[in-house]
């Protein structure tokens, strides 16, 4: 049998690994709300201006001419891929989250199983 000593240090810095993915998953999750809250933001005021209001788009450096039908399309197709985005990544914290506890339970075995 290994040394249950090494096997703990691997399982450790497998737990590690998996909350450093963690954070990032969190931080990526975090980005993608303020972004749909910025858009969100953007289409209630879309909502607010009539229907001969200019809108502008910023392409590079110029400013240009769009319709509000069309920006309003184009706000509400971001809304719905920062939506799915945030379900995918949900579901990589979820299963980062299960993985992590697996190993945790692991190592109190191992540890519990050196101390008797």
């Amino acid at each position: 049998m290994s040394n249950p000593k090494k096997v703990i240090q691997d399982l450790t810095e497998k737990y590690q690994s998996f909350q450093s993915d963690l954070q990032s998953a969190v931080e990526a999750r975090q980005k993608l709300e303020s972004q749909q809250q910025e858009n969100q933001s953007v289409k209630k005021e879309f909502e607010l201006l009539s229907g001969t209001a200019n809108i502008y788009k910023m392409i590079g450096p110029v400013l240009m001419k769009q319709e509000k039908s069309e920006a309003t399309m184009s706000v509400n197709g971001r809304l719905e891929f920062i939506e799915k985005e945030i379900k995918r990544v949900e579901g990589q914290i979820s299963e980062i989250q299960n993985k992590a506890e697996s190993v945790k339970s692991e190592i109190i075995n191992l540890q519990s199983q050196t101390a008797s």
